[in-house]
């Protein structure tokens, strides 16, 4: 086992015998298993998202996912049409992925869920990990935050249906394009790695995964708030009181190491802690290969942002101006 659960990775990896008795394996096994309960009305959408989700964790680890199996829990009295449109929405991602479904597991439950084990391949001396940031580093993030406010805004039949479409979207997008610049930049780069960490922003929130994050490497974060994007509608929700329960749970475990300039507007403040669903990659990248890594991923689509800078370890350990 090359990573296991010391430092809250978001994913095994586990080394493969070599190809020849004698020479060292150039291939391991990333794993790793998520399911959700519905996040969209739309059945098929659900199923897009919730294969975006279980497929993200593998590009964090800076592998290329292979094959996974699907975990259905469903209600004995819901239309099988839904459970099939579940599946459809599932497929197409997986298939947009290039990941094959082998199997899987269904069982009855009351309450909706699905989700995907994913079996993918990395490198053993290529595999990124949420350790290894370095003071003067850059930190850039590759979605919009803001799924959490909005989705509780939307069982509160309080969201608007075009916001609730851009979140949909966003999280139903594979965050392959942005793992793939990421490639790019460390192929380009030689022996001298310059992308230190990486970690993807789910149901811990961006601050939550920072401080797994920072602990594991020995520092602290300097975050600046108007440099990070957030969903349309987010601010908006946000303001309203829209918190999950998550976005609590979140802010009291992560707050004690957290500290905010006076000028950040309590809505951000809560942004920040709140759970997102199939969110984008968040890293620690040198300072001189960072422009170059937003470049590489613009070229792909992917509107990444650089919203702060890794600093010597420091108390507070997160610090949002």
């Amino acid at each position: 086992m090359l990573v296991g659960f010391e430092t809250c990775d978001d994913a095994g990896v586990y080394l493969l015998d070599p190809a020849q008795p004698g020479q060292a394996s150039d291939q391991a096994l990333v794993q790793t298993v998520d399911i959700l309960t519905p996040i969209a009305d739309d059945p098929q959408q659900f199923g897009e998202i919730a294969a975006a989700n279980s497929l993200s964790d593998v590009y964090a680890m800076g592998g290329r996912p292979i094959c996974a199996l699907s975990i259905v829990c469903f209600p004995e009295k819901e239309s099988t049409d839904v459970l099939e449109a579940i599946l459809r929405g599932g497929l197409s991602k997986m298939n947009e992925a290039r990941c094959t479904i082998i199997g899987g597991h269904s069982v009855r439950d009351e309450e909706m869920k699905f989700g995907y084990a994913v079996t993918g391949l990395v490198h053993p001396e290529r595999a990124w990990r949420n350790r290894g940031a370095r003071a003067g580093d850059v930190l850039l993030l590759t979605k919009p935050l803001g799924t959490g406010v909005l989705s509780t805004a939307l069982k509160q039949g309080r969201a608007a249906q075009v916001d609730i479409a851009v979140a949909n979207k966003e999280m139903a997008r594979l965050n392959r394009d942005a793992a793939d610049a990421l490639h790019e930049i460390e192929s380009a780069a030689g022996a001298e790695n310059p992308i230190h960490a990486v970690t993807d922003i789910t149901g811990f929130g961006l601050l939550g995964h920072a401080r797994e994050m920072a602990v594991a490497s020995g520092v602290s974060f300097e975050f600046e708030y108007n440099r990070i994007a957030f969903l349309p509608g987010a601010i908006e929700a946000a303001r309203g009181g829209f918190f999950s329960a998550g976005l609590k749970n979140n802010r009291e475990f992560v707050s004690g190491c957290a500290e905010f300039a006076v000028r950040v507007p309590e809505e951000f403040r809560q942004l920040l802690f709140d759970p997102q669903t199939s969110g984008g990659l968040f890293l620690s990248i040198s300072a001189g290969s960072a422009q170059a890594a937003l470049a590489a991923m613009a070229r792909r689509g992917v509107e990444a942002r650089a919203i702060g800078r890794v600093i010597a370890k420091s108390a507070p350990l997160l610090q949002v101006l």
